[in-house]
């Protein structure tokens, strides 16, 4: 996964995590099974207000976020961890007990990079950890599409200028890249859809990325229904070739 290596971060440091969930069980459980990979868990939250402040205390490269706990719910301990201006390179994945929770969608407008079902195997437990921490998203195109189409409302959307305000400095290349990415398509689907080689694909999805200051692919789906861009079961149509 980019060179990057199971206990290791962007930097070649150790890889960090927190673990926030309400029961102590899970976080044991999880924590075992970060150890046993070379991850280090830095802290251990009971509650979304500690798991605050341990990752104030500790700044490690991924925080595992149960969302229903008391007190502070994961959504809003999601929320503020990453409206510190320290937050950096920090990412979240929300852990949920049911497929398509309700809250699973709030989780990812409030900046989630993902989320795992807790009964997710230690493989996939391990390897969506690193998959977050090397800047890509958790969620499958088809998760995602179903996330987004479920919970995503139309008169959510920001009227029209609001949407021009925040995709204005796309070019129309990466505005239909960015329809695309919302319908749910791969990066293969989307080279083959619009007839690029996946570098290039690649390439447009970067940018994009840093033109709207997203953290990945999720965010990017999330704002293009919220801005309008895209409804929920709308499809992009009309792909050309470059020139």
């Amino acid at each position: 996964m980019n060179g990057i290596h199971a206990g290791t971060g962007l930097d070649g440091d150790r890889l960090r995590a927190v673990i926030a969930d309400d029961q102590a069980l899970v976080r044991t459980g999880f924590g075992m099974i970060l150890t046993a990979d070379g991850i280090e868990v830095t802290a251990e939250a009971a509650d979304g207000a500690e798991a605050v402040a341990a990752v104030r205390r500790t700044r490690p490269d991924v925080v595992l976020m149960d969302i229903r706990m008391p007190g502070m719910d994961g959504i809003e301990a999601t929320r503020r961890i990453l409206a510190e201006d320290t937050a950096g390179e920090i990412r979240v994945i929300i852990l949920t007990t049911y497929d398509l929770d309700h809250y699973v969608y709030a989780a990812l407008t409030a900046g989630a990079s993902g989320f795992l079902l807790k009964d997710v195997t230690p493989e996939h437990l391990v390897a969506a950890i690193r998959l977050v921490r090397s800047g890509d998203a958790l969620l499958a195109p088809t998760i995602t599409r179903r996330l987004i189409e479920r919970f995503a409302r139309r008169e959510e959307a920001v009227p029209s200028a609001e949407l021009h305000r925040d995709l204005s400095g796309l070019t129309p290349r990466e505005l239909e890249v960015l329809r695309l990415l919302a319908t749910g398509l791969s990066n293969a689907e989307l080279a083959d859809r619009l007839f690029l080689s996946p570098t290039t694909v690649k390439t447009h999805i970067g940018r994009i990325l840093s033109k709207l200051e997203l953290r990945d692919r999720v965010q990017a789906v999330v704002l293009a229904y919220e801005s309008g861009l895209i409804t929920p079961g709308g499809t992009a149509e009309g792909a050309v070739r470059d020139p």
